[in-house]
């Protein structure tokens, strides 16, 4: 018997129950790596490696997410800087032009996420970025509803790799105890694009060119810097921690280790046709869905926000410069979100439903309040932005209770198809006949919050269910004695947490709440 054979032969003989032998492409990107060592991370590496991961690749992902919503919420700005009068839109075909970049979003939703799962990950959002790049630059020549619908739904297509992009990423470097910050931080850039934008604009209002109306330069300044962040994100953002530049071999097999804990792996590049029908049968796939869809109704604010604090009696000047608040309130709500859900004795579903309840304050005082108190309806839109809040914590707790990567990403896509669902329908509330108090729409958007909080807790009634019932089951020893074949032939033992499976099939997997 040759050596390899007898290497074999002597790990199988430490293992009583039955043993299995897997290709590799149906494990774990990691299992490779993490099959050449067994030492055991310090707290003290794995809290320095992280601090390493993290001044590597999220200022990337700050700097990124706060420009692709600057550049979607262009459209909102460009409301006050001459756009409707220029290409001569009415009312309907400008809420047109909101809802064709959510419808395209749900049309590549899902083909995005497979490229993500097929392509590296920082690629192909790179690729995306440039595109979104070209079609921000080319809004400037557009004079027509028909050209800027075209080119609104290019932008669609190519903002449908980002956030789930994101999410893939932040699942391969963070623990699903570091995930809801991680991913606050990233979304809060939100808040800083509209402080950021609001400024721009309000030094456009002064901008008196003969050939290029100020929101034209908007188009253009935003549309280069996204182009040339888009170059930078392709030569430093890594697709993966096994292959991630700035870590040294030891660090990758480091990186992938500190992850373990959560059984749920980094990333396959196949898809699994069962993963993909668990996910389509799976309840919790479908609630979630419902609270993404509407969460969601509420970001109808995105770009209707300068249009209504306008209606409320301030001028042009005064809207653009108010719309700066409106930034520093979200950051201020998504980190207090974050920061909430972190503590374990309240978790992601009890801060979610904290944050609604002066969403819902804030949107019922806006429709009650007299219209002739333009300060309380001011403060009262304000108050109803905390409604922003739930869904970032929502987009680390997705994650975080998904494992599989056919799953994961069947998952995400579904979510966010249903995210673009609820910005899609939503920009429709906001008619002309509704105007200027719009208490329809903002009946609506405190309902459909109301709904939200309530799938929060029903989702985390679920999950807890889920785990109570596995802490009384039989330890399921099925997956603990499953190798795969090196290339040399060696067979090597496969951690279960690098199987690849999902959050059914490892009844080790634990929900987070």
């Amino acid at each position: 018997m040759d050596s390899a054979s007898d290497t074999n032969s002597e790990k199988r003989e430490d293992h009583t129950h039955a043993s299995s032998t897997v290709h590799s492409y149906d494990v774990d990107v990691g299992a490779q790596l993490i099959a050449e060592t067994d030492t055991p991370l310090t707290p003290e590496e794995a809290s320095r490696l992280r601090a390493k991961i993290d001044w590597h690749i999220m200022p990337l992902m700050c700097v990124m997410y706060l420009i692709t919503f600057m550049d979607k919420t262009t459209l909102g700005e460009a409301a006050v800087l001459g756009i409707l009068e220029d290409a001569n839109l009415t009312a309907n075909q400008y809420d047109w032009l909101g809802t064709i970049f959510y419808i395209s979003y749900l049309v590549f939703q899902y083909p995005q996420n497979l490229a993500l799962q097929r392509f590296p990950v920082g690629k192909w959002m790179s690729i995306n970025i440039f595109l979104w790049a070209v079609v921000l630059l080319c809004h400037a020549a557009c004079k027509s509803f028909g050209s800027l619908l075209a080119v609104r739904f290019l932008l669609g297509m190519c903002e449908g790799a980002i956030t789930p992009g994101f999410l893939i990423v932040t699942s391969m470097f963070y623990t699903h105890a570091e995930k809801t910050r991680r991913i606050g931080y990233w979304f809060l850039m939100n808040g800083f694009a509209v402080i950021i934008l609001g400024f721009i604009s309000y030094g456009l209002l002064f901008t008196h060119t003969t050939s290029f109306m100020p929101w034209q330069w908007l188009m253009i300044i935003t549309g280069t810097v996204t182009l040339i962040t888009s170059m930078l994100f392709w030569l430093f953002f890594p697709d993966s921690p096994t292959t991630a530049r700035f870590l040294t071999p030891e660090e990758r097999v480091a990186a992938i280790r500190r992850v373990q804990v959560d059984q749920s792996g980094v990333e396959n590049k196949h898809f699994k046709k069962e993963q993909f029908l668990e996910t389509i049968k799976d309840p919790k796939t479908w609630l979630m869905a419902f609270f993404a869809g509407s969460a969601n109704i509420v970001n109808s604010l995105t770009n209707q926000r300068q249009l209504i604090v306008a209606q409320f009696g301030f001028n042009g000047i005064q809207t653009t410069l108010l719309g700066c608040v409106d930034g520093v309130v979200e950051i201020l709500t998504i980190w207090l979100g974050v920061v909430l859900a972190s503590q374990p004795s309240i978790g992601r579903s009890y801060a979610g439903v904290l944050m609604y309840i002066p969403a819902i304050l804030g949107s019922i005082l806006v429709s009650t309040l007299p219209f002739s108190n333009k300060i309380g309806l001011l403060f009262s839109y304000w108050i109803s932005i905390f409604a922003i809040a739930p869904f970032t914590i929502f987009l680390g707790w997705v994650s975080s209770i998904t494992s599989g990567h056919t799953k994961r990403i069947t998952t995400n896509g579904i979510v966010l198809s249903s995210y673009a669902i609820g910005n899609a329908v939503s920009q429709f509330m906001w008619k002309a006949q509704y105007q200027p108090r719009n208490h329809v729409p903002w009946a609506v958007i405190t309902s459909c919050n109301f709904a939200a909080g309530v799938a929060l807790v029903v989702l985390r009634f679920m999950l807890a269910s889920e785990n109570t019932k596995r802490e009384r089951e039989t330890p399921d020893n099925k997956h603990d004695a499953v190798y795969i074949v090196d290339e040399s032939g060696v067979e090597r033992k496969v951690d279960k947490a690098f199987l690849d499976l999902t959050d059914k099939q490892n009844r080790d997997f634990r929900y987070v709440l």
